[in-house]
């Protein structure tokens, strides 16, 4: 019999990481010969209103035993297509952004330094910064497609540089990624400053609110998208509270007049021949997740963009 090992101390790993994996994949050690790897990132302490969303990843990942590895739509099983599997949750800090960062990006760079593509569950919107100094340092600053009802471009929320409000504000900052090549999507709701909209152009990003969505159409949009981010190394992010809390209620910061559940599918899916280079899913907030639609529309995203790498190997673009 091998030896028996005691479980994860509290002390250097918290309680709720590591409870699982994506659509019961193999749990993996490493992304070695890997085309993608499912990984946690269970933080929230950067996040402004409701708490919670460090136990996204785990409820993600307990819905995602109803996934099953066919895409119809797509036409592609992601299993026949891909290698990959479930690395578990990196190891944050809770409390402690900067060491939580550390931690990730870390975790991000062994992924990529495998030629793995990432695909990160959150934990709040702070966690995409991490990952970006990880794909900037591999492949240059990069595109970013960003779905999502808030800008987080702020420069500062209370008084503070790091929070969910603030990552791509630093991210260009940092120069992580290619404002002439990236795109913000779905932005709505009241603002303090009425002109926060004109700050991504300002920037150098494109940003486009959802009611110019509703003008000009989801298949004008994807035109859009593609023509703006060409062929650039890209990260897609994801914040669910693009989706309208009718559809995914379970979220920190809920605004309404968003998108449905069948809408956020069709868009991720439309853009399936970018040049994809890491996915996040974040600010999945359980305990507002009535009947765990919120985790299981996070869920199918992410099963979306798996079947994105599956297609895009199918036909050789990868």
């Amino acid at each position: 019999m091998s030896e028996m090992k005691q479980p994860a101390s509290a002390l250097s790993s918290p309680r709720f990481c590591n409870m699982g994996t994506f659509m019961r994949m193999q749990k993996v050690e490493s992304a070695k010969e890997l085309d993608f790897v499912i990984a946690g990132a269970p933080f929230d302490t950067a996040s402004s209103f409701r708490s919670g969303s460090r136990f996204g990843p785990s409820a993600i990942r307990s819905i995602s035993a109803m996934m099953k590895p066919n895409n119809v739509i797509m036409q592609v099983n992601i299993m026949d297509e891909l290698k990959g599997g479930d690395i578990g949750d990196f190891n944050i800090t809770p409390g402690y952004i900067h060491p939580s960062y550390e931690a990730i990006e870390a975790g991000i760079t062994n992924i990529l330094k495998e030629n793995a593509c990432p695909v990160v569950l959150g934990g709040d919107h702070s966690i995409t910064l991490a990952e970006l100094r990880a794909a900037a340092k591999k492949y240059g600053p990069v595109a970013l497609v960003h779905f999502d009802s808030h800008s987080d471009l702020c420069d500062e929320v209370f008084g503070q540089k790091y929070n969910h409000g603030t990552p791509f504000r630093r991210a260009l900052e940092e120069h992580l990624i290619d404002a002439s090549h990236s795109i913000q999507i779905g932005m709505r709701g009241s603002l303090y400053d009425p002109d926060e909209h004109k700050l991504a152009e300002k920037l150098g990003m494109k940003l486009v609110p959802a009611h110019k969505i509703r003008e000009l159409g989801l298949e004008a949009l994807t035109e859009m998208i593609l023509e703006r981010v060409e062929d650039k190394p890209c990260f897609l992010t994801f914040d669910i509270d693009f989706v309208d809390p009718a559809y995914a209620p379970g979220t920190g910061t809920p605004e309404v007049g968003g998108f449905t559940s069948l809408e956020a599918l069709t868009l991720v899916r439309s853009i399936k021949d970018l040049n994809y280079v890491g996915f996040d899913v974040v600010e999945v907030l359980p305990a507002y997740d009535h009947g765990e639609i919120t985790a299981y529309l996070a869920a199918n995203l992410v099963f979306e963009f798996l079947s994105i790498l599956a297609y895009r190997k199918e036909v050789n673009m990868i």
